[in-house]
């Protein structure tokens, strides 16, 4: 999509589609205020007939106003406060790309230059602007006869305060088309069925995203290199299915580093990638198990957010890994009550079989201490009990390092991608003793978020690590069935702030 930045009278302005801004209370904007007196007071009669009164997040197109050149004026409401906070301003901006991918406008011109952001610029606003029109012109049909219509939308130019840099608002909007894009690309494979999408389906997606970009490289694991590196806890979880597990390395180099020094420490990613779990031995129920689909959306999130750094070219090395499985029951399948034995060394009894995420992502954070990272986050849609606790608004942060898990509740806010902590006390780690070997796979019905990272904190001890558990955030039930494409945006705020 083209941009620009405009400075132009609105009124003058000739776009397919004019946004101006209206608060609450018939408070008109520097920008609409002049719409209104060019129309003739059109503007006041939409308001004094109660069509419109500019709370947060309304809309209301408008079409052929006298005296004004543009097509149409799409009002949007702001609300009743002096200053927009970021989340304010995302159900503003979320308004506005919806109301334009559903018109029939190939242009528009945000006439927004006076609209007050508390804690934000008009450079964050152009980004958001763009992460948000890209997101919301996601809709899943590739496994539809009928292909999603593509918006007419193809430009769009925005308004600024003076001494806005357009170079600066290009460089934002790209990011936040980048952004965008690596959010569906995570909701794309999140939504893909388990048919299609399995552990061999995402190792290829991990080669085709490095084709072409000298940045980034994939190596992709067998089962049978696997094994020769002791990777029994991962290898159980497979064991009762025809896919084969992989296990999916992408190390992405972008960090600038003068010739003859070494490279920094790379941050690194880990998803899991279960790509369709019925539980195994240890069945789900059948309510609901289509969605068990979505148990890669860890996997997913990872991938997203390496297209988006890749596409950003940020100058930061990072790798990736993903653990994809798929947890089948069948006679080949491991069984409540075996033994395996993790890279660590650590054995394992598995009580569980659905308790299998934790299983695979042992293993691939033993195998990630070979790049002796600067920090490590794993993201996985873990436990039942973080949707009981945080339902989607927030997804549920552990972390063996405060500072770490201070960045990221602090990017969670920036991002508007919301993280909150949860305890990592040693009090817990007793849950999950067991008779028959070093670790139990699950700790009992109480605090099951925390004991199951206590169980992944054994296999961390030589990293700063952060858990994410998205089993409440990575996707929706219910009419809006989908993935989500979180926490991909969190992850970008962080390893851009890395790279800065």
């Amino acid at each position: 999509m083209k941009t620009a930045l405009k400075t132009s009278n609105p009124v003058r302005l000739v776009t397919d589609c004019l946004v101006i801004a209206v608060a609450a209370k018939n408070k008109f904007s520097a920008e609409a205020q002049e719409i209104d007196i060019t129309s003739g007071k059109r503007l006041s009669r939409v308001l004094e007939n109660g069509d419109f009164d500019g709370s947060l997040g309304t809309s209301l197109m408008l079409q052929g106003l006298e005296g004004v050149k543009a097509k149409r004026v799409l009002l949007v409401g702001c609300g009743d406060k002096a200053k927009l906070s970021l989340k304010e301003a995302r159900k503003l901006l979320v308004s506005i790309a919806k109301s334009l991918l559903s018109s029939q406008a190939k242009d528009a011109h945000l006439a927004l230059a006076s609209l007050a952001l508390a804690g934000a610029d008009h450079y964050w606003l152009a980004e958001r602007l763009a992460q948000e029109l890209e997101d919301a012109s996601y809709s899943y049909s590739t496994t539809k006869s009928t292909k999603a219509k593509a918006s007419a939308l193809k430009s769009i130019s925005l308004a600024a305060p003076k001494g806005t840099s357009k170079a600066k608002i290009d460089i934002a909007f790209a990011n936040g088309v980048a952004t965008g894009r690596g959010i569906n690309c995570a909701k794309e494979l999140g939504n893909l069925p388990g048919n299609i999408c399995t552990p061999t389906y995402l190792a290829q997606q991990a080669i085709d995203l490095a084709k072409g970009n000298r940045a980034l490289t994939v190596k992709v694991l067998s089962e049978k290199q696997m094994a020769r590196l002791g990777m029994g806890s991962l290898l159980s979880v497979s064991a009762g299915s025809s896919q084969e597990a992989q296990l999916i390395v992408m190390e992405y180099k972008g960090a600038k580093v003068k010739p003859k020094s070494d490279r920094p420490a790379p941050h690194m990613l880990v998803g899991k990638g279960i790509t369709f779990d019925t539980g195994g031995i240890s069945l789900k129920g059948g309510a609901a198990m289509d969605e068990m689909k979505f148990d890669m959306c860890g996997a997913a999130s990872v991938f997203g957010t390496m297209a988006a750094v890749a596409e950003m070219a940020l100058p930061i090395d990072i790798v990736a890994i993903v653990a994809a499985a798929e947890n089948m029951p069948s006679g080949k399948a491991t069984k409540p009550g075996d033994v395996v034995t993790s890279m660590s060394g650590l054995t394992i009894e598995i009580l569980n079989t659905d308790a299998e995420g934790r299983l695979v992502l042992c293993d691939a954070l033993t195998y990630g201490e070979r790049y002796k990272p600067a920090s490590v986050i794993d993201v996985a849609t873990l436990t039942g009990a973080a949707v009981a606790t945080f339902g989607s608004h927030v997804s549920a942060m552990l972390s063996n390092d405060d500072a770490l898990a201070a960045e990221l509740s602090d990017c969670g806010n920036a991002s508007l991608d919301q993280v909150w902590q949860l305890p990592l006390h040693d009090e817990y780690q007793h849950l999950l003793d067991s008779n028959f070997a070093d670790i139990a796979n699950i700790g009992g019905p109480r605090a099951g978020t925390i004991t199951a990272a206590c169980f992944l904190s054994r296999f961390t001890k030589k990293f700063k690590w952060a858990h994410l558990d998205i089993a409440g955030s990575a996707w929706n039930s219910g009419a809006a069935k989908g993935a989500t494409g979180r926490p991909v945006s969190l992850l970008l705020e962080y390893l851009r702030r890395k790279a800065a």
